[in-house]
């Protein structure tokens, strides 16, 4: 039998996932070892728990029962136990069955399962966790069905069976209820799966923002360091919850106001959140104390972690096993801290020298506290608050993806910005931001093409343009630098969407406009032509043009221009006030300032209409002398609102100091809306009755049972065209010619008339080399061509000739799928040749595309119009083109051993296609992936 150290052991099943509350376990194989464990955990169960498990009274395991419990062939016996601590808080196992109901072995597909969760931790989604990791592994055992006995009164292990989405039958004989469980996914399984990953990661970071408890580890006496500083913003933001310091060495009850403890476990009460601000060394000791007393969450500011190298990325993975082992999370390490902004929480966690930001609609995520400042500071410039900020650092755990989670069902929270370096896990990303972006912006800008140090999740390959593409087609607004971050935010979160991309112009600068209009036509938009209101008008000239703009149907947003009045008032004020008015009187559609020298107007068109304007500036908050900016007094801030109070869409107008910054933000919000209006008709993934799938898994099984792990396998010409033929794609008989006798006799299989070909390396799809010859009508002029080619070329061994049927002639094409690892499955498409390969004009959709993504995506190239009947041309068959690519994506999702295809050239008739060559590379698959049961990433 098996041990943790045993090369039989199946590591690959072991999981950390987040429960429903979101405190997190850890799933793994139980082993011989466990028996202590096992017992430990028996006897912690009620008396009723152990008579639903095994409808009899059971007080205790005997030693047989211990032993079969604890050893497991992994294949017909295995078992799970869900961890925190290293001890069991539930079990579940399965034992293969025959049509007798007895033990059996394969080729039976089926096999009884039954659980067991601590009273303690039942209702924390412990069982549901583990019946999607054992049926996974039940699945990869050749394991079909489940079958349960329960008995009708336990009824909650009834619910988890019957909630999981699995098609299911049930019976009641001999006193209980009779279940069998298909395990084959379905889109209700998954649908549950999903929502459960949901609300318990949403959870887990709601745990992280508004804990009623934090206590700051690493408190220095002298109230110098990182720890004093996250302990002084804690405490001057007026966090509503206990606040409490720790240091080993403090002598006096109190810490800059605040009650001081020599370690966690003397503070006598429950803490919710711990900031761990000690030297790396010492982090793992902290960690256990926060573990023993319960802590549900970290923040963990200190280096030396992923970003000094090596060793110190041995020690952040040692640092996540840790902390996951007691059911915590963690933000970090080297993270800059949090920032929750509701009023009922007003938590400052972070390291900001700035105050603390205003309450706002717009939630933040960074993984650099650098940037994290400068945003932070730029949003306060420009008079916009915050809903939460998370600056994760090196994001061992927490990560932008669970964020999205959290933010997805926030209702403080309008607009997400996001700065990412990586995607993590890129299938998910682009998962959740479709979903989030569906309800709510999602704006994105990434800080390298590289993975930087720190982070071990993979970059990407794919050039900068197609990440932008992909992310686009989930929804994303990518954007390219942190001010356009900002300034994109602005807009979303203070103005309506624009109904299309008409765009009027007016102000009292004819040149501004002018500047305004051409930066319209480069970003693609249709801008009317500029109203020059002249350098007389007056704040109600503005207003009027203004209401005329936006009342007329002629236009979807108005860009307003402005230049300082050449007079001794300053009529910031006056201008704020009556392009509020316009708004207010026409409102529904979006307006952007464009402004020269005008900060007063920024600061006023910033404020929330109709607030109360305070009758004297608050009294300041203490913070650090160096922190350059503070909130504008004397005017109206989200801040200064009631608890609650929702600031409707167009109440603030987003100003900006230069006309192509503001139409950019206008022209991604014109993008965005469109994108959301086309989510009515989002398309589908067509189902092909002709797809044998389970044909292709047991032929990728059989190519790929000899091979190793990570090793790549690049398919012969008879093995691809199979695989690629169960679904649908047929690629055209390629018979060799190694002599002018083969040529001829593959000639007479295949009928004239034919091309001949050369496939070396260096001449393949290079017809403009001339090693292709077509049209070849009798065995005359085949040999004729056979031998132009050798005395051109070089020996038939070196230009590996081969002779294919003519097809109809029409345009080349290549149909292209990789799995790419910082963006996973990539479909793309492009004209073959120049268009392609030197102008790179080719487009990209993310795996799984519907029918709506490819119908887009071949339309998406600059060269589609030759698609489509270009100059008097004939149109090609662009239907089934799009069914082709339907096909390949299916391949490639349905099967992620399939980690390569190219499809080069794909001739497009008038009628029908003709795939003349295919590549096709496979390898074994990740262990777990975004079809699997829930697992947090294990980095």
């Amino acid at each position: 039998m098996t041990t943790e150290s045993d090369p039989a052991y199946p590591a690959h099943w072991e999981a950390d996932v987040v429960l429903r509350d979101g405190g997190t376990a850890r799933i793994r194989p139980i082993t011989t070892e466990d028996a202590a464990r096992l017992v430990s955990f028996y006897e912690q169960v009620s008396d009723e728990s152990k008579y639903y498990r095994f409808f009899a009274p059971y007080p205790r395991l005997s030693d047989r029962d211990v032993h079969r419990f604890t050893h497991h062939d992994y294949v017909d016996r295995v078992g799970l136990a869900a961890t925190i601590g290293g001890e069991f808080i539930g079990t579940v196992r399965y034992d293969r069955i025959g049509a007798d109901g007895r033990s059996a072995t394969g080729p039976s597909d089926e096999a009884e399962v039954a659980f067991l969760v601590q009273d303690a931790h039942q209702g924390r989604g412990v069982a549901s966790a583990l019946l999607e990791h054992i049926g996974a592994v039940a699945r990869e055992r050749g394991i079909r069905r489940f079958a349960a006995e329960v008995l009708p009164a336990n009824t909650k292990m009834i619910k988890v069976f019957t909630d999981a989405g699995y098609e299911q039958k049930r019976s009641f004989e001999d006193g209980s209820v009779h279940l069998t469980l298909g395990l084959e996914p379905t889109a209700e399984s998954l649908a549950v799966q999903r929502a459960r990953e949901q609300r318990a990661e949403a959870r887990s970071v709601q745990r992280l923002l508004a804990p009623g408890s934090v206590a700051v580890i690493g408190v220095s006496r002298s109230g110098a360091g990182v720890g004093a500083a996250a302990l002084r913003n804690l405490r001057d933001s007026g966090f509503r919850g206990h606040l409490y310091a720790v240091n080993e060495a403090v002598t006096r009850d109190l810490v800059d106001g605040v009650r001081a403890y020599r370690t966690v476990g003397a503070i006598g009460a429950p803490v919710d959140l711990a900031v761990i601000a000690v030297p790396a060394d010492r982090v793992p000791e902290a960690v256990a104390a926060c573990g023993d007393h319960g802590v549900q969450g970290l923040v963990v500011l200190s280096a030396g972690y992923g970003e000094s190298g090596p060793a110190g990325l041995a020690r952040q993975r040692e640092l996540v096993r840790q902390v996951r082992s007691y059911g915590m999370r963690l933000i970090g390490p080297n993270a800059f801290g949090v920032i929750n902004t509701a009023p009922e929480v007003e938590l400052n966690a972070s390291l900001t020298p700035a105050p603390m930001p205003m309450r706002g609609r717009i939630g933040l995520f960074t993984q650099s506290g650098a940037i994290g400042i400068a945003l932070l500071s730029a949003l306060l410039r420009r008079g916009e608050g915050l809903s939460s900020f998370v600056s994760a650092g090196n994001r061992a755990d927490v990560s932008g993806n669970d964020i999205l989670q959290y933010w997805y069902e926030d209702d403080s929270t309008d607009v997400a910005l996001l700065y990412l370096e990586t995607l993590g896990n890129p299938r998910k990303f682009t998962r959740l931001a479709r979903r989030t972006a569906a309800e709510k912006p999602v704006v994105v800008v990434r800080g390298g093409r590289h993975t930087p140090a720190g982070h071990v999740v993979p970059g990407t390959r794919l050039p900068d343009a197609t990440v932008s593409a992909l992310l686009r087609q989930a929804g994303v607004i990518r954007v390219d630098t942190v001010t356009e971050l900002v300034d994109v935010g602005l807009l979303l979160a203070a103005q309506p969407l624009p109904a299309g991309p008409r765009i009027a112009i007016l102000g009292n600068s004819e040149s501004l406009g002018v500047l305004t209009y051409d930066a319209c036509l480069a970003q693609d938009l249709r801008p009317l032509p500029p109203l020059d209101l002249t350098t007389a008008a007056s704040p109600a000239d503005f207003r009027t043009a203004l209401a005329a703009a936006l009342a007329s149907d002629d236009c979807d947003a108005v860009i307003v221009t402005a230049i300082p009045w050449v007079s001794e008032h300053a009529p910031a004020d006056d201008l704020a006030g009556a392009l509020r008015d316009a708004v207010a009187e026409v409102p529904g559609k979006p307006v952007a300032v464009v402004h020269v020298e005008l900060g007063e107007l920024v600061e006023a068109l910033s404020a929330v209409r109709g607030a109360p304007r305070p009758s004297a500036p608050a009294p300041p908050r203490e913070e650090p002398a160096a922190a350059p900016f503070r909130p504008p007094a004397g005017r109206a801030r989200a801040e200064e609102l009631p608890a609650g109070t929702r600031i409707p869409a167009g109440t603030r107008i987003p100003a900006y100091p230069a006309g192509e910054r503001a139409v950019k933000a206008v022209a991604e919000a014109v993008r965005y809306g469109q994108w959301r209006r086309g989510l009515a008709d989002s398309g589908s993934v067509p189902g092909y009755e002709d797809i044998d799938e389970a044909g292709a898994a047991d032929q990728l099984a059989g190519l790929l049972a000899d091979t190793a792990a990570g090793t790549v396998l690049t398919l012969g010409e008879w093995e691809a065209r199979e695989l690629l033929g169960r679904y649908g794609i047929r690629v055209l008989t390629t018979l060799p010619a190694p002599s002018a006798d083969a040529a001829v006799r593959a000639a007479a299989i295949l009928g004239y008339p034919v091309a001949l070909k050369t496939t070396a390396p260096h001449l393949r799809h290079r017809a403009d080399l001339g090693g292709v010859r077509l049209d070849l009508t009798g065995e005359a002029e085949l040999r004729r061509s056979y031998e132009e080619l050798s005395q051109a070329l070089g020996k038939p061994a070196e230009l590996q000739p081969v002779v294919q049927a003519m097809v109809p002639r029409g345009v080349d094409t290549v149909v292209r799928s990789v799995i790419d690892p910082g963006a996973g499955a990539v479909l793309s498409f492009g004209l073959a040749g120049v268009p392609s390969e030197l102008l790179g004009d080719t487009a990209h959709r993310l795996v799984p595309a519907t029918d709506r993504d490819v119908a887009t995506l071949i339309r998406s190239i600059r060269a589609a119009p030759l698609l489509f009947g270009w100059r008097g041309s004939s149109p090609v068959d662009t239907a089934a083109l799009e069914e082709l690519l339907l096909r390949l994506s299916r391949l490639v999702d349905d099967h992620p051993e399939v980690i390569g295809v190219s499809l080069e050239p794909v001739v497009v008739a008038a009628e029908g296609l003709s795939v003349l060559s295919a590549a096709v590379r496979v390898a074994h698959p990740p262990a777990r992936g975004d079809l699997g049961p829930r697992t947090l990433p294990s980095y």
